[in-house]
């Protein structure tokens, strides 16, 4: 998969960014971000505070994530109430990914903080052409 990433990024092949088995990827890193933000909100807050951080943070930032959308986007279904340009879009999936990144590293989980990080960087590089899209539109 990585060599057809790479070809993509080249432009020698068709669009991986959109492709079924990356847009699966794309939706298992997006529930590891929010497992991620769970796990902070958990391992960092104490009694009623632990639990309601462990379910609050993920779904406010689900649903922040879910409310912006470009126009247009192939690789989301539906529209969104928020129409914003392609470059916000993606500075806002950067952010969560980051975030949840952080959270990890914050809570010792240093492993699969890595583990996360590099897992969306190589999803990112098969995307080059929706992130191609986001950044024109």
């Amino acid at each position: 998969m990585i060599g057809a990433c790479i070809a993509e990024a080249s432009g020698r092949e068709g669009a991986m960014g959109y492709h079924p088995i990356n847009l699966f990827v794309r939706f298992l890193l997006e529930l590891a971000a929010l497992a991620g933000l769970a796990w902070w909100g958990w391992q960092t807050h104490s009694g009623a505070a632990q639990l309601a951080f462990c379910v609050l943070t993920p779904a406010l930032v689900a649903t922040i994530w879910g409310m912006f959308a470009v126009p247009g986007d192939r690789s989301r279904h539906g529209s969104a109430p928020v129409p914003v340009p392609g470059a916000i879009r993606l500075m806002l999936e950067l952010a969560v990914f980051a975030a949840a990144v952080i959270a990890l590293a914050l809570t010792g989980a240093l492993l699969l903080a890595l583990l996360l990080a590099a897992a969306v960087c190589v999803h990112y590089l098969c995307s080059a052409d929706r992130i191609n899209w986001l950044v024109h539109h």
